[in-house]
């Protein structure tokens, strides 16, 4: 499993410091050429720093790296590229105005004569996307692509030149299953060709499928480096100290009123299909299904933000399908999306205002058109430090936050105003099983403790499979399937995911340990 191959990249003691506080302290990390690497751990254990130190954005206080066997001191992310080390980060650093060719050789334009040469530009990117497979137009304007085209753009960067080192960053977040399959492969050709990769990964599956060796970092040390056929019992305990029986928790089944309740919903794009679902308070309804299944276009329409072609929706009692989303949410409805940087958060304000946002209008934190800011940051404190925000600072900005921290801030909004339903759509996509386990703790209280009802959207089977009381499944646009508690099991979920009632192989299903 890539114990034999030649080393590519050792790092030895490497320690990074903030202001006092380690984020590395005295790392070992060693790469093999042609292997994938997975760093492991939770979110603030290191992991970005270590890669970020590699890709060259930032620098070691301490410690040493060896490329190739030489002594390495990277200068910059120009450098790294030029040695052939290249990551592809999860926040992307793409320009929107400029196109998918320009994106691609942004820092390294192609110039004659001092000039843009645009058409060896335009050669280059063409022969580097038909390389890769990719189907996007080098002339195609960046800010009109999806996520996963622009994650594609970024993958493409990284082979303007000769490669040595790859790095992923959660590559898959935001990408369907075929977008999947074909990055796996990708992955494949690229350690065929010698080259080391280093993968970040919460997704047990993924390790299984790709992973050669996996490190495992946790509060900034290292903790070990073992198989990929390691257990996730064993890597659940080896990153947080807990057995992974810990991390669901038990949630009571008293349903009393209904509180939502739709009934023959059609979304103008077809991504929904005569959906009828329904939500009573203190239960959990879970929507399960594969990625493009029409789950969270249900939560989306529902709240507005999808326009209908027909549909009845109804929240404690009142037609609600003609109204806006801020109407929609002052009467109890709240959505939380499954995107946090482009929908949920804005990542250049700090997190009192974040969390303070859905609340502006209400008694409590504003008088008329004045904002009580005392009662604010009182309000933000609490919330923070039932949250337990870390760094435990609502000042910064959100974007300085890890992802499970921008997660905590995205329930903390929640709780600014009374709340009758809450949807959330994916609450653990990118979080470690630390936060993990502190939001599904949440919803626990939301649902036993204040009554609420909770619509659940995931494409985590084992979300579905413990927390929920009744699931629907989606495929296709359709509900195939309403199970009741008793029917809830893995192979009659599976069994539903595709309308003709075929059973998808289990390795395509994503079993998330975030």
């Amino acid at each position: 499993m890539g114990m034999n191959r030649s080393p590519l990249l050792e790092l030895t003691g490497v320690t990074r410091e903030y202001s006092g506080y380690r984020a590395l302290d005295s790392v070992d990390f060693t790469l093999n050429s042609g292997e994938v690497h997975v760093l492991f751990g939770e979110n603030g254990a290191g992991k970005s720093t270590l890669i970020s130190i590699i890709a060259g954005a930032l620098k070691a206080n301490s410690g040493q790296i060896r490329f190739k066997g030489q002594p390495l001191r990277l200068s910059s992310v120009h450098h790294a590229r030029k040695l052939g080390i290249s990551a592809v980060f999860q926040e992307f650093s793409l320009v929107p105005e400029l196109t998918v060719e320009e994106n691609l050789f942004l820092g390294a334009e192609e110039t004659r004569y001092g000039c843009l040469n645009r058409t060896a530009m335009h050669a280059r990117a063409t022969e580097v996307l038909a390389r890769l497979g990719f189907q996007l137009r080098p002339d195609a304007s960046t800010a009109f692509l999806s996520r996963a085209e622009q994650q594609m753009v970024e993958i493409a960067k990284a082979f303007r030149d000769d490669l040595s080192i790859l790095i992923l960053d959660e590559p898959t977040a935001s990408l369907t299953e075929r977008e999947t399959r074909d990055l796996f492969s990708l992955v494949d050709h690229v350690k065929s060709q010698h080259v080391g990769i280093i993968y970040i990964t919460h997704r047990m599956s993924e390790i299984r499928q790709i992973g050669d060796r996996i490190t495992i970092l946790r509060d900034g040390k290292f903790i070990d480096t073992v198989k990929a056929d390691t257990s996730e019992s064993e890597l659940v305990r080896m990153m947080t100290g807990k057995v992974i029986d810990q991390i669901f928790p038990a949630i009571r089944f008293k349903p009393k009123k209904e509180v939502l309740k739709i009934r023959d919903l059609s979304t103008t794009d077809k991504s929904v299909i005569g959906a009828s679902i329904s939500v009573r308070s203190g239960e959990i309804v879970g929507i399960a299904g594969l990625v493009g299944s029409g789950k969270s276009e249900i939560a989306r329409s529902c709240f507005g933000l999808i326009p209908k072609s027909a549909a009845e929706i109804t929240f404690n009692g009142e037609e609600i399908g003609h109204l806006s989303p801020r109407e929609i949410l002052d009467r109890g409805l709240f959505y939380i999306p499954a995107d946090r940087r482009e929908e949920g958060l804005m990542m250049m304000r700090n997190a009192r205002e974040n969390i303070v946002l859905p609340a502006l209008t209400t008694p409590g934190i504003s008088s008329g058109m004045v904002l009580k800011r005392k009662a604010e940051k009182v309000r933000v404190k609490k919330l923070a430090d039932r949250f337990n925000l870390q760094p435990s600072n609502p000042e910064l900005d959100a974007g300085l936050f890890s992802g499970g921290n921008q997660q905590k801030i995205m329930l903390a909004k929640c709780q600014t105003r009374k709340v009758d339903l809450f949807i959330f759509d994916e609450p653990t996509v990118g979080v470690d099983v630390g936060t993990r386990t502190a939001i599904y703790e949440f919803i626990r209280d939301l649902c036993e403790m204040s009554g609420a009802a909770i619509l659940l959207i995931s494409s985590d089977l084992p979300e579905i499979l413990h927390l929920t009381h009744r699931v629907y499944v989606m495929g296709g646009g359709y509900i195939t399937a309403e199970l009741e508690p008793d029917e809830i099991a893995e192979e009659k979920i599976l069994k539903h995911f595709f309308r003709d009632g075929s059973v998808p192989q289990k390795a395509s299903i994503e079993h998330d340990l975030n």
